[in-house]
Protein backbone atom coordinates (compact mmCIF):
# COMPACT_ATOMS: atom_id res chain seq x y z
CA UNK A 1 0.00 0.00 0.00
CA UNK A 2 3.13 2.47 0.96
CA UNK A 3 4.38 1.70 -2.19
CA UNK A 4 1.49 2.53 -4.26
CA UNK A 5 1.04 5.95 -2.92
CA UNK A 6 4.80 6.32 -3.20
CA UNK A 7 3.92 5.73 -6.88
CA UNK A 8 1.02 7.82 -7.33
CA UNK A 9 2.72 10.82 -6.62
CA UNK A 10 5.70 9.74 -8.52
CA UNK A 11 3.71 9.17 -11.85
CA UNK A 12 1.36 12.45 -11.20
CA UNK A 13 1.82 15.13 -13.85
CA UNK A 14 3.80 18.51 -11.99
CA UNK A 15 2.01 21.28 -11.15
CA UNK A 16 2.84 24.64 -11.82
CA UNK A 17 3.38 27.05 -9.06
CA UNK A 18 0.45 29.39 -9.14
CA UNK A 19 2.12 32.68 -10.26
CA UNK A 20 4.22 31.36 -12.92
CA UNK A 21 2.34 33.16 -15.73
CA UNK A 22 2.09 36.51 -13.74
CA UNK A 23 6.08 35.83 -12.94
CA UNK A 24 6.81 35.37 -16.68
CA UNK A 25 4.72 38.52 -17.88
CA UNK A 26 6.45 40.23 -15.50
CA UNK A 27 9.75 39.34 -17.23
CA UNK A 28 8.44 40.16 -20.46
CA UNK A 29 7.54 43.99 -19.70
CA UNK A 30 11.06 44.47 -17.43
CA UNK A 31 12.80 43.34 -20.95
CA UNK A 32 10.66 45.69 -23.00
CA UNK A 33 11.39 48.53 -20.42
CA UNK A 34 14.70 47.78 -20.40
CA UNK A 35 14.84 47.33 -24.19
CA UNK A 36 12.70 51.14 -24.68
CA UNK A 37 14.91 52.65 -21.55
CA UNK A 38 17.91 51.58 -23.93
CA UNK A 39 16.66 52.84 -26.88
CA UNK A 40 16.16 56.48 -25.66
CA UNK A 41 19.42 56.40 -23.79
CA UNK A 42 20.68 55.51 -27.27
CA UNK A 43 18.97 58.44 -28.94
CA UNK A 44 20.24 61.15 -26.69
CA UNK A 45 22.79 63.69 -27.31
CA UNK A 46 25.99 62.76 -25.59
CA UNK A 47 26.61 66.35 -24.81
CA UNK A 48 24.28 69.66 -25.50
CA UNK A 49 24.26 72.97 -24.76
CA UNK A 50 22.51 75.42 -22.59
CA UNK A 51 23.01 79.22 -22.04
CA UNK A 52 25.10 80.04 -19.05
CA UNK A 53 24.40 83.17 -17.28
CA UNK A 54 27.17 83.58 -16.14
CA UNK A 55 29.22 83.51 -18.53
CA UNK A 56 26.96 85.07 -21.17
CA UNK A 57 27.49 81.93 -23.62
CA UNK A 58 26.28 78.62 -24.67
CA UNK A 59 28.33 76.16 -22.96
CA UNK A 60 28.55 72.22 -23.37
CA UNK A 61 26.40 70.11 -20.61
CA UNK A 62 26.61 66.33 -20.34
CA UNK A 63 22.75 64.35 -20.58
CA UNK A 64 22.24 65.74 -16.71
CA UNK A 65 22.48 68.99 -17.88
CA UNK A 66 25.66 69.28 -15.81
CA UNK A 67 28.62 71.91 -17.15
CA UNK A 68 31.66 70.26 -19.19
CA UNK A 69 35.41 71.15 -18.30
CA UNK A 70 38.52 71.14 -20.74
CA UNK A 71 42.05 71.75 -18.68
CA UNK A 72 44.11 74.03 -20.25
CA UNK A 73 47.11 73.02 -21.36
CA UNK A 74 46.02 69.31 -21.79
CA UNK A 75 45.42 67.10 -24.98
CA UNK A 76 44.99 63.37 -25.84
CA UNK A 77 48.38 63.39 -26.34
CA UNK A 78 49.53 65.17 -22.85
CA UNK A 79 47.26 64.30 -20.29
CA UNK A 80 47.16 66.32 -16.61
CA UNK A 81 44.32 64.95 -14.93
CA UNK A 82 45.14 61.06 -14.42
CA UNK A 83 45.50 60.29 -10.85
CA UNK A 84 42.36 59.16 -8.56
CA UNK A 85 42.86 62.62 -6.47
CA UNK A 86 41.89 64.95 -9.87
CA UNK A 87 39.29 62.19 -10.70
CA UNK A 88 37.58 62.94 -7.26
CA UNK A 89 37.20 66.04 -8.13
CA UNK A 90 36.87 66.15 -12.03
CA UNK A 91 35.24 63.18 -13.08
CA UNK A 92 35.88 62.32 -16.74
CA UNK A 93 32.84 62.24 -19.29
CA UNK A 94 33.25 58.45 -20.00
CA UNK A 95 31.18 56.42 -22.67
CA UNK A 96 30.88 52.20 -21.96
CA UNK A 97 32.89 51.19 -25.14
CA UNK A 98 34.87 52.79 -27.89
CA UNK A 99 32.14 51.83 -30.48
CA UNK A 100 29.39 53.96 -28.76
CA UNK A 101 28.09 56.49 -31.09
CA UNK A 102 28.83 60.27 -30.00
CA UNK A 103 26.12 62.86 -30.85
CA UNK A 104 25.89 66.47 -30.73
CA UNK A 105 22.67 68.45 -29.31
CA UNK A 106 22.08 71.90 -31.54
CA UNK A 107 24.17 74.49 -30.94
CA UNK A 108 27.23 72.22 -30.05
CA UNK A 109 29.99 73.05 -32.49
CA UNK A 110 33.11 70.46 -33.40
CA UNK A 111 33.79 66.95 -33.21
CA UNK A 112 33.41 64.79 -30.79
CA UNK A 113 35.50 61.67 -30.34
CA UNK A 114 36.48 58.75 -27.62
CA UNK A 115 40.10 58.59 -25.82
CA UNK A 116 40.86 55.71 -24.51
CA UNK A 117 42.86 55.69 -21.10
CA UNK A 118 43.48 53.15 -19.03
CA UNK A 119 40.19 51.16 -18.21
CA UNK A 120 37.97 53.78 -19.38
CA UNK A 121 36.91 55.77 -22.41
CA UNK A 122 36.69 59.50 -22.32
CA UNK A 123 34.69 61.83 -24.53
CA UNK A 124 36.64 64.73 -26.07
CA UNK A 125 35.37 67.75 -27.94
CA UNK A 126 37.62 69.68 -30.53
CA UNK A 127 40.28 67.00 -29.32
CA UNK A 128 40.19 67.88 -25.80
CA UNK A 129 39.01 65.25 -22.62
CA UNK A 130 35.66 66.62 -21.06
CA UNK A 131 35.09 66.49 -17.39
CA UNK A 132 32.51 67.84 -14.69
CA UNK A 133 33.32 69.33 -11.76
CA UNK A 134 32.25 67.75 -8.37
CA UNK A 135 31.64 70.96 -6.84
CA UNK A 136 28.53 71.93 -9.59
CA UNK A 137 25.16 70.63 -7.80
CA UNK A 138 22.65 72.30 -10.04
CA UNK A 139 22.31 72.23 -13.86
CA UNK A 140 24.56 75.15 -16.14
CA UNK A 141 26.41 75.65 -12.65
CA UNK A 142 29.88 76.84 -13.41
CA UNK A 143 31.64 76.58 -9.99
CA UNK A 144 34.88 75.22 -12.09
CA UNK A 145 35.45 78.26 -14.16
CA UNK A 146 38.74 79.31 -14.04
CA UNK A 147 40.23 77.36 -11.20
CA UNK A 148 44.39 76.07 -11.27
CA UNK A 149 44.68 72.68 -10.23
CA UNK A 150 46.15 69.49 -11.70
CA UNK A 151 48.79 71.58 -13.82
CA UNK A 152 46.46 73.81 -15.63
CA UNK A 153 43.57 76.23 -15.64
CA UNK A 154 39.87 74.76 -15.82
CA UNK A 155 37.63 75.96 -18.70
CA UNK A 156 33.52 75.95 -19.41
CA UNK A 157 33.50 74.10 -22.65
CA UNK A 158 31.81 76.57 -24.70
CA UNK A 159 29.56 75.17 -27.61
CA UNK A 160 30.39 78.10 -30.19
CA UNK A 161 32.41 77.53 -33.26
CA UNK A 162 34.95 79.75 -32.20
CA UNK A 163 36.28 77.63 -29.34
CA UNK A 164 37.59 80.24 -27.46
CA UNK A 165 35.95 83.48 -27.18
CA UNK A 166 36.90 86.16 -25.15
CA UNK A 167 33.80 86.92 -23.12
CA UNK A 168 34.69 84.00 -21.16
CA UNK A 169 38.44 85.24 -20.04
CA UNK A 170 40.60 82.37 -21.84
Amino acid sequence: MRYRRLQDEVGRTPRRAPGLKTGAAAAVLLLAVSLTAMALAASAPTVSSTSSAKLKEQIVVNAQGRTLYWLSPETTHHLLCKTSQCFKFWPPLTVGSASTKLTAGPGVHGTLGILHRNGFFQVTLRGEPLYSFAEDHAKGQVNGQGLRSFGGTWHAVTAAADPKPASSGW
